[in-house]
């Protein structure tokens, strides 16, 4: 297997500040259930209803978390796409801030030293995506490259409790518990596509604001009765149309290197690797892509000794994993829930 990485000097050299343990734990409750009411986490965590309320809303007000909704790209009728651009490191910045104010554009990152964008998109037409990819950025001063794959299957990445690094702040009991008040379905496939209705897009776009709104708000933006609306949720939710999601200011938690992998994995194990490799607490997003990549992944490492071992221990031991590229995040732009600032603390969409 053949490993190349970008070196430590590209890390950013900001110091963390770890919240506590119950902060931490107020966060994996709301993972597991992010719609829960306040007094049935904090019945399971053992805190005061007032005590989870109040660090929710401290935690949201300074921008380390946001929890949102977004429709299944399945369901939209959208296609998924990973982009690379390779770019000079003094235009890398006002490239990121133009690319990241577009609605198509889900999430994007700044890596490699800040000569690399890293974006999803996610656009209703082949014509609105190749505009941008064939002819908007081609033609942009200081672009060098552009590497573009569609995503064929996600593993993981799409729902709030997706990434387990927060997993060990809930006993067992406590995440049964969790996962019993919880509205998301287990099953993470579409299962039954539902034809979105009217009253659906004005329920998506509180919940796109908040994903906490509550069914009375939800009501008041769509002119339906609160009964509807949580009939009509549920169904939203329990057939995989709608996710909930959450973005969360990783270093904020300790998180201090996070890096994108691209892997290229023999096609007749593709799928299982790619099982295998979703399912390790260090990585919150991994995708089947086309292109010379075709498994790739974001992971979340404290520092860059614990990103090494995790290259050289988890990805190693994987099934079939001929190459391996790792490059590190130097800072996020937008996640998927809106605006990060240089600091990486979320940014109200509003």
């Amino acid at each position: 297997m053949v490993v190349t990485q970008t070196p430590e000097s590209v890390m950013p050299r900001l110091d963390p500040v770890v919240m506590d343990i119950d902060d931490q734990r107020v966060v994996r409750a709301l993972q597991v259930a992010p719609r829960a009411s306040f007094a049935r986490l904090g019945s399971v965590l053992g805190l005061p209803e007032r005590t989870v309320a109040r660090r929710y809303r401290a935690l949201r007000r300074d921008g380390f978390l946001r929890i949102f909704a977004t429709v299944n790209p399945k369901v939209a009728g959208q296609h998924p796409w990973m982009v690379r651009v390779r770019c000079r490191p003094d235009s890398a910045e006002a490239l990121a801030a133009a690319l990241a104010r577009r609605d198509d554009v889900r999430w994007l990152s700044l890596a490699a030293a800040g000569s690399e964008l890293v974006f999803s998109m996610r656009s209703l037409s082949a014509e609105q995506r190749e505009t941008l990819l064939t002819r908007r950025l081609p033609r942009t001063a200081h672009v060098l490259d552009i590497d573009a794959a569609v995503v064929l299957h996600i593993f993981i990445g799409d729902r709030s409790d997706d990434w387990d690094g927060l997993s060990g702040c809930v006993t067992a009991e406590e995440a049964a518990a969790l996962t019993a008040i919880s509205e998301l379905p287990a099953a993470r496939d579409v299962s039954a596509p539902v034809r979105l209705e009217p009253t659906d897009r004005a329920i998506i776009a509180a919940l796109a604001r908040d994903g906490r709104a509550s069914y009375a708000e939800l009501a008041a933006a769509a002119g339906i009765t609160e009964g509807r609306i949580t009939r009509r949720l549920a169904t939203l939710l329990a057939t995989n149309t709608v996710f909930i999601d959450m973005d969360l200011a990783l270093r904020r938690f300790g998180y201090t290197a996070a890096a994108h992998v691209y892997l290229r994995v023999t096609p007749s194990v593709l799928h299982e690797t790619g099982k295998t490799l979703a399912a390790l607490p260090e990585v919150c997003f991994a995708a089947a892509t086309s292109g010379p990549h075709n498994l790739v992944a974001t992971v979340l490492c404290h520092d860059l000794a614990e990103l090494y071992t995790f290259t050289t221990s988890r990805i190693g031991a994987l099934d079939g994993v001929q190459t391996c590229e790792i490059s590190p995040v130097l800072r996020n732009v937008k996640q998927a829930g809106g605006l990060a600032d240089e600091d990486g603390r979320l940014l109200d969409p509003a």
